[in-house]
């Protein structure tokens, strides 16, 4: 079966994205074809097209997105043709009008999610749920600090902080960002572009800091969050937005207070079955009740993959953006 799709043949700007057709198999042994509807745009995206870690090319990028099963082959349990699906992490591959993947990395949505807040929430959902609920499990009463707070995960993880109980701390680029973090919970937005963010954090917890901060924005931000923790506080890093952080002595930690540090990636917390159904229980759950809400900001058509690199890249998104084959 012949199906639209981007094709990378060789790494670099958004330009490599080429709008293409390619041929698809029959399923295999625990395998389904999903017809996409819906395919998330994540900045891991952009680092693997420039060349951060690719796959041997040609591949086809993309880690999330939700559709239905066209299509299941020997053996499959999991899911059956006609089920509404959506899929987050590797492998890579999402964008195109349909693909074949392992039925054990589907979960079936129930009736009230769409396809479009599934594609835009599943990836960014699970990253905050266990970023929030494992990584460091948040309990009322605590203060936390989320980088990049008005972006995808940014969002979602103030909302679900906020319904937790935990008062928000969140670091935006700009005014209108700063509106948007504290519309989703952020009960103290701060622009580190025109604000200290270590002096705020001190200044709002009247000098004792932070039990936890959550950075996924990397090179810029790594040694200003260990300075807003409590001794014996936790640095969930787990993105790098604005570059690899660099190599550093270990003994700073030891230093600021006996700080811990811990590199998080959503595929080790969703590698077993019963986990991956668990928490996506939990998010779907969790958006079923109107505690987080997922908007869709950007939808661009698959062929204008490009395009979208470009603005995503750039930083003039906010919240979620989509491919729509």
């Amino acid at each position: 079966m012949k199906v639209n799709s981007i094709i990378v043949r060789q790494t670099g700007g958004p330009e490599v994205l080429e709008y293409t057709q390619q041929e698809i198999p029959e399923p295999g042994a625990g395998q389904a074809v999903v017809r996409n509807r819906a395919i998330g745009l994540n900045f891991a995206e952009i680092y693997v097209r420039a060349g951060r870690n690719p796959p041997p090319l040609p591949f086809t990028p993309g880690i999330e997105g939700a559709g239905m099963v066209e299509a299941v082959g020997p053996g499959v349990t999991e899911v059956k043709v006609g089920d509404r699906v959506a899929y987050a992490g590797a492998p890579m591959g999402s964008y195109a009008d349909a693909r074949v993947m392992s039925s054990r990395a589907l979960v079936k949505l129930p009736d009230v999610i769409s396809e479009e807040t599934a594609a835009a929430a599943m990836l960014k959902g699970l990253t905050a749920q266990y970023l929030l609920h494992s990584t460091y499990a948040v309990k009322p009463g605590d203060t936390v600090l989320v980088h990049a707070a008005a972006g995808g995960v940014g969002l979602i993880m103030c909302q679900w902080a906020k319904h937790m109980g935990a008062t928000v701390i969140g670091t935006v680029s700009t005014a209108d960002k700063a509106r948007l973090a504290a519309a989703s919970g952020c009960d103290y937005p701060i622009n580190y572009t025109t604000e200290d963010f270590v002096a705020r954090v001190k200044e709002i917890t009247k000098g004792e800091l932070l039990p936890v901060v959550y950075d996924s924005v990397g090179q810029t931000t790594f040694m200003k969050s260990l300075d807003c923790l409590r001794p014996l506080g936790l640095l969930a890093s787990f993105g790098q937005s604005s570059g690899p952080i660099p190599p550093f002595d270990i003994g700073i930690l030891g230093a600021k207070g006996s700080l811990y540090l811990t590199r998080q990636g959503l595929g080790t917390h969703i590698a077993k079955r019963e986990e991956l159904e668990k928490r996506s229980k939990m998010l779907f759950d969790t958006l079923a009740s109107g505690a987080v809400k997922v908007e869709v900001r950007r939808r661009f058509a698959l062929k204008d993959a490009s395009q979208a690199h470009r603005v995503l890249g750039e930083r003039e998104t906010v919240g979620s953006s989509l491919l729509i084959p």
